[in-house]
């Protein structure tokens, strides 16, 4: 089963699609969003953009199963911070909208061998890239005590991190996810009946540092908006805290300048219906911020 695109009517009204528009997905993923978004498509252009290469050739075989029309598809294998260089590259004219869901896809998180779950005996791996050369681990059998327990608290603002990474040195070697799984809970202070796995933010911390998920972002959010067309819609997906902090300081810092409009003044999130269908949803926040003319961009900046 491929994923289920996130709030996908909701990206899809606020999109504003035009037929003969060009849109770039920016986390293409196994094309959930980027198929509906090409369905509304006769002569536009879609560009979907993803690190894995996996998912680009699922996404390839999706797309190319709808019926013929004029609209050009173009995929491809790229980080989304290079969304700048993709678009000089394919000579993109300035984009009517851009999406980014940035999510963990379920072919990753459903694969054993990409080691992204803790639900499976998985190697320590969790690279959504196989060029990249860092891996899970290397942080777990390999970095010092107080790295480690860094990264469990600035990725995943993991209030345990100093215990856990005791913990996890104690036991070293970790032998596979199954078993990183085990030290954590092993560590952790369980209290009453709790909602997630002790080994959650763990987990999540070690993803955000292999694939730097962090830094991808910051460049993600600095060069979008070049690429924009005056009324483009800018569309971004977050899932954790840090995620959703980043994002919405560049949509105010952009906005104070006169570049964007920030069009969610409170974020969208999945309505129970959607959670009940799709667990994997109920943490999302999705935010929608649309590109300045620039006249309009003057103005602005003289109100400020």
């Amino acid at each position: 089963m491929w994923h289920t695109p996130v709030l996908l009517d909701e990206v899809l009204d606020w999109l504003r699609i035009r037929p003969d528009g060009t849109y770039l997905d920016a986390t293409l993923g196994t094309g959930g969003h980027a198929i509906e978004i090409a369905r509304r498509l006769t002569t536009g252009r879609l560009i979907g953009l993803d690190r894995d290469p996996q998912a680009i050739a699922i996404a390839r075989k999706r797309l190319g199963e709808l019926e013929p029309r004029e609209r050009q598809v173009t995929l491809v294998q790229a980080d989304f911070s290079r969304i700048g260089e993709v678009a000089a590259e394919q000579k993109l004219p300035p984009l009517d909208g851009v999406l980014a869901d940035l999510g963990v896809s379920s072919l990753e998180l459903d694969t054993p061998e990409r080691g992204f779950s803790f639900r499976f005996a998985g190697p320590l791996n969790m690279r959504m890239s196989p060029e990249a050369s860092l891996t899970a681990d290397e942080i777990v059998n390999h970095w010092p005590e107080h790295e480690l327990a860094d990264v469990l608290y600035r990725k995943a603002e993991e209030h345990g991190s100093r215990r856990i990474a005791r913990a996890i040195v104690r036991a070293r070697p970790i032998r596979d996810t199954a078993h990183l799984a085990t030290v954590v809970a092993g560590a952790q202070k369980v209290r009453g009946r709790q909602k997630l796995h002790p080994a959650t933010k763990t987990f999540l911390a070690l993803r955000i540092a292999v694939n730097r998920e962090e830094e991808e972002l910051e460049q993600f959010l600095s060069w979008t908006p070049a690429t924009l067309s005056p009324g483009g819609r800018w569309i971004i997906i977050s899932y954790h805290s840090l995620e959703d902090r980043l994002v919405k300081r560049k949509f105010q810092q952009l906005a104070r300048q006169g570049i964007v409009r920030v069009l969610t003044k409170k974020v969208i999130q999945p309505g129970e219906r959607e959670i009940e269908s799709n667990p994997r949803a109920r943490s999302a926040k999705m935010r929608v911020g649309e590109k300045l003319p620039a006249q309009q961009r003057s103005a602005e900046e003289v109100r400020l």
